[in-house]
């Protein structure tokens, strides 16, 4: 791996029992740095995500997290070198209080925020944080679902659609608290469909079609390489 590098996957293919989703993906992401997976639905970007846990079924070619290989690892070891997955779903527990929620995922480094310092980052939390998770609303929900991973210790963040079905207001916090965590060197991999929330985080964007990455887009790129987003995204 090259100096910086935190996460290399190359020529990555994933089966769903017989489904075989990605192609050979290929990516690069540098410690501290926020790369987006663009892409229309069924492109492949929520199965890279899971495909780094180690959520799909067989996966063959190469994860490299850290110097490490983990390709074959399990998805608790995996999460265990760092790793949080805000999934799309957000699995927020309807029974359970909000910060009962927030305690409950182990922690798997020894950099995880507090419960004072995560209240701080989502002050919204702290307001519900005696309230069941199914009276939270969705951006709350959304919030919680990123919290809790942030509690692990995890330093890459997996985070699925975190933008969809929200308000602009919620959109706007999101957005915010994504640049709170790149100043303090989270690595983060965003998969969004809303191109004008993921655009000002990412600094490289990947546009993934039919399970491959076809297009690589850096921050300073977007304008000269807006065909390249028109045509695979409609943007």
């Amino acid at each position: 791996m090259e100096v910086g590098e935190y996460l290399r996957v190359s020529n990555l293919h994933a089966f769903y029992g017989e489904s075989h989703v990605l192609h050979g993906m290929d990516f690069t992401v540098r410690r501290g740095e926020c790369i987006s997976l663009l892409g229309r639905n069924g492109a492949g970007r929520t199965t890279t995500l899971r495909a780094i846990l180690g959520l799909t079924g067989r996966r063959t070619g190469s994860i490299m997290l850290n110097g490490r290989e983990v390709i074959n690892l399990s998805p608790h070891r995996i999460a265990q070198l760092g790793v949080g997955y805000c999934p799309e779903e957000r699995g927020i527990y309807a029974s359970l209080s909000c910060e009962e929620n927030l305690l409950l995922p182990p922690q798997v480094g020894s950099g995880g925020l507090s419960l004072e310092a995560i209240y701080d980052m989502f002050p919204n939390l702290k307001e519900r944080r005696r309230s069941q998770g199914s009276r939270l609303s969705g951006g709350e929900q959304q919030m919680l679902a990123m919290a809790r991973i942030l509690r692990t210790g995890a330093r890459l963040l997996l985070l699925d659609e975190i933008s969809e079905g929200l308000a602009p207001v919620i959109v706007q916090k999101l957005g915010e608290v994504m640049r709170k965590l790149k100043e303090h060197d989270y690595t983060i991999i965003l998969v969004e469909q809303n191109f004008r929330f993921a655009a000002p985080l990412a600094d490289r964007m990947y546009i993934v079609e039919h399970g491959q990455a076809v297009a690589e887009i850096a921050q300073h790129e977007i304008r000269e390489k807006q065909h390249l987003l028109q045509k695979y995204l409609g943007v």
